[in-house]
């Protein structure tokens, strides 16, 4: 499988940066194997937006495109449960 280019929203920067170093790790650990496997065991579409999806990583959540024509998995928005979907779109 092709390894797909991982890029950030602002946003999604935003949020990892508020995050402790400890669920910061587990989030990015989990985007790095976004790059091998944009379809993970867990992963979700999003109803409201058909472009998006989310996985879960404890309470909190990755939301994000996947680009198949250049390879490319846009990482949106990445929050708490309770606030990740808030002013998405």
């Amino acid at each position: 499988m092709s390894n797909y280019k991982v890029e950030f929203s602002p946003a999604a920067l935003r949020g990892l940066k508020r995050l402790s170093a400890q669920e910061r790790t587990r989030i990015l650990k989990n985007i790095k194997e976004l790059a091998y496997n944009p379809r993970p065991h867990g992963y979700r579409q999003l109803s409201e937006f058909e472009k998006l999806f989310r996985i879960r990583v404890g309470d909190y959540r990755i939301v994000y495109s996947i680009k198949e024509g250049i390879l490319t998995v846009s990482i949106v928005k990445i929050g708490h449960r309770s606030k990740v979907y808030k002013k998405l779109g």
